[in-house]
């Protein structure tokens, strides 16, 4: 069921990438679909904490299968399983996985610990998993290749340093760390394969999320205060949802996010 979920919900992004990502007009845009969403507290929510979904509203659009017959390893490895991108991925009820939303004000002014487990970055059937991460500034990254072919390791940070490798084994990994924070989610490509790209975010705090397939997040460790939070995803012609949360003594927060197609 996982499987034609995810299958389904990557089927529904090239034709989302054409329809918002590719044309400069809708591109222009992305502040006006800025919207706000209503957030609401309750004392059932653990305190501290700010969770919720997010969703896409309205028809979803329909795509088709990368071609990845240039590469005959791939294919293999694919197993007549078709490679579809990981852009916009639907689960049930059109909720989104891959947004990440972050608190961006009022942040509490003490020292956060740095995770030491790693985030793995793993190259699975010539494709990132995940496709988007999130992690503290001075945790690492270890990145993966159990495919056992031939892949590029291409990261384009602007804050941290850039950096370009070649992995062509299944025991080959490496650790790459992300010691600053970025203003914005950095990709991650293969110079190999044209369609494999993943999106990390770099925070100099631990008050952000990924969504999971059910859309679902959560936000812990809060004191009581107001937050403005965000949330970003890589189609840039969605624009950006943003609300403003009160958490009280003893109540946590909910806020439920929801994308559309732009207007024209």
């Amino acid at each position: 069921m996982l499987k034609k979920l995810l299958r389904y919900g990557a089927m529904n992004t090239l034709a989302m990438t054409l329809l918002i990502g590719c044309s400069v007009g809708i591109r222009e845009k992305a502040v006006a679909q800025e919207q706000t969403a209503q957030a609401s507290t309750s004392s059932d929510i653990e305190a501290g904490t700010i969770t919720g979904t997010v969703v896409f509203e309205g028809k979803a659009p329909k795509m088709r299968p990368l071609p990845v017959e240039s590469d005959p390893h791939c294919v293999r490895l694919r197993d007549g399983d078709p490679l579809l991108t990981d852009t916009l991925i639907f689960g049930e009820g059109q909720s989104m996985a891959n947004v990440i939303v972050h608190v961006v004000s009022n942040l509490p002014p003490v020292d956060h610990p740095v995770p030491t487990e790693p985030v793995v970055l793993s190259q699975h059937g010539c494709q990132y998993a995940p496709h988007v991460f999130a992690l503290q500034a001075g945790q690492n990254i270890q990145i993966e290749n159990p495919d056992g072919i031939n892949h590029n390791v291409h990261l384009l940070p602007e804050a941290n340093r850039e950096m370009n490798r070649a992995m062509a084994n299944a025991k080959a990994k490496f650790i790459y760390k992300a010691a600053k924070a970025e203003k914005e989610p950095f990709t991650i490509k293969c110079d190999v394969h044209s369609w494999m790209k993943a999106y990390c975010a770099v925070f100099d705090h631990p008050y952000f999320a990924v969504t999971k397939l059910d859309g679902s997040f959560t936000i812990k460790g809060l004191p009581p205060g107001t937050y403005d939070v965000e949330t970003w995803h890589e189609i840039k012609g969605l624009g950006i949802r943003k609300a403003t949360v009160t958490l009280e003594e003893g109540k946590g927060a909910e806020i439920k996010f929801t994308y559309a197609r732009p207007t024209r």
